[in-house]
């Protein structure tokens, strides 16, 4: 493996076929308590990650709850792994490197997490 290919990075984790806002937000939850399942712990959280939502596309109406990781490859795929189980059949779950400069605050908390500057 090249140095640095499996250095820990942004992953979007996408869960298509919600049909609406409010389906999206309601798997938020369960999402959260599958990375933390003890929310008091103490930090850092083995992985950090943040949610926002997405469209499916110009002409899809369904919205996508993209859940943001920073962590390597192979941990964002078992992530991702962990989430398809929970979401069912029903929803798809892609994971795909994102962009680092559209999860600023994601990246922070890995810094300070990490205690890196």
């Amino acid at each position: 493996m090249p140095p640095g290919e499996d250095e820990p990075r942004v992953y979007e984790i996408r869960i298509h076929g919600c049909s609406n806002t409010e389906e999206a937000l309601a798997l938020q939850d369960p999402i959260e308590r599958l990375l933390c399942p003890d929310p008091d712990h103490a930090p850092p959280c083995d992985v950090p990650w943040s949610f926002t939502l997405a469209g499916d596309g110009a002409d899809d109406d369904s919205t996508v709850l993209v859940l943001g990781v920073q962590t390597s490859k192979g941990k964002a795929t078992q992530v991702a792994d962990r989430v398809r189980t929970l979401a069912g059949e029903t929803r798809p779950v892609a994971v795909s490197e994102g962009d680092a400069e559209e999860w600023e605050e994601l990246v922070e908390q890995y810094r300070v997490e990490k205690g890196l500057r």
